[in-house]
């Protein structure tokens, strides 16, 4: 089994997101091979909350360039967690 903090990278934070705080909905940037499963027994066992629900999606890279050059930035994946009524994550508590 893999570490719960390697499936999880970071929180991912923005106005969409902190809206989505007050839904029980939290975002976060994860493993690109980690599962749904995988992702809800991370969130449960990091935060000792309970998850309802885990949404995930693939984000496409862009393409940046540097004078002529032209590159692409890495895809990812990123993961939003429903959590159960009355639990939540307190890291996200300042927003």
């Amino acid at each position: 089994m893999k570490n719960p903090r390697d499936i999880l990278v970071k929180p991912i934070v923005s106005e969409r997101t902190v809206a989505q705080i007050e839904e029980n909905k939290y975002t976060f940037k994860t493993d690109k091979k980690a599962n749904k499963i995988e992702i809800k027994r991370a969130v449960e066992e990091i935060f000792n909350v309970k998850v309802v629900d885990v949404k995930t999606m693939i984000v496409k890279g862009k393409v940046k360039r540097m004078g002529r050059y032209q590159g692409k930035r890495p895809d990812w994946k990123k993961a939003i967690v429903t959590l159960q009524a009355g639990d939540k994550i307190e890291i996200f508590d300042g927003m």
